[in-house]
């Protein structure tokens, strides 16, 4: 038995998640390129300041302002270490943000697959369609992919 690409980028998305600070929702973010991982991020604090974990979210007009976001920080990865996201694809556990979809959209993001809908804006999925980058929602079941490990007990 053999996972699929799509299982398989989005259960290292799942597991990045895990590394998540905030505490409202955990997300991971994978970008690979030609079928290998360029960058993986999750949601948090700057590195080197309190996280949401640890001394509560900051929020403001009910969004919290202390997290950068797990599509930022994969983007900015790739940014810190010189690599292109050009034609790239993202694997996330949930829709992006608007913002998030700018960012994807604006850093040449050509494929959008998530796990989870949430909050999908309007705005962004308008801005999907006219750009014409692909997004799709892509059925993932932790338990299933569990399973893989089973059959190698």
């Amino acid at each position: 038995m053999r996972i699929g690409w799509n299982e398989y980028f989005l259960a290292q998305s799942h597991l990045l998640s895990l590394r998540s600070t905030c505490e409202r929702l955990k997300v991971g973010a994978t970008i690979v390129k030609d079928n290998r991982v360029i960058a993986g991020g999750y949601n948090g604090s700057v590195s080197g300041e309190d996280h949401c974990i640890d001394v509560g979210c900051l929020l403001e007009d009910s969004h919290c302002i202390r997290t950068i976001h797990a599509e930022i920080n994969a983007l900015l990865q790739c940014s810190k270490f010189g690599v292109s996201t050009e034609g790239a694809s993202v694997y996330v556990t949930h829709f992006p943000c608007v913002h998030c979809t700018k960012s994807l959209v604006q850093a040449g993001i050509k494929n959008i697959f998530y796990a989870k809908g949430y909050k999908n804006h309007e705005y962004a999925l308008n801005l999907l369609d006219k750009t014409g980058v692909n997004y799709e929602r892509i059925d993932f079941d932790n338990h299933r992919v569990a399973k893989y490990f089973e059959s190698e007990i």
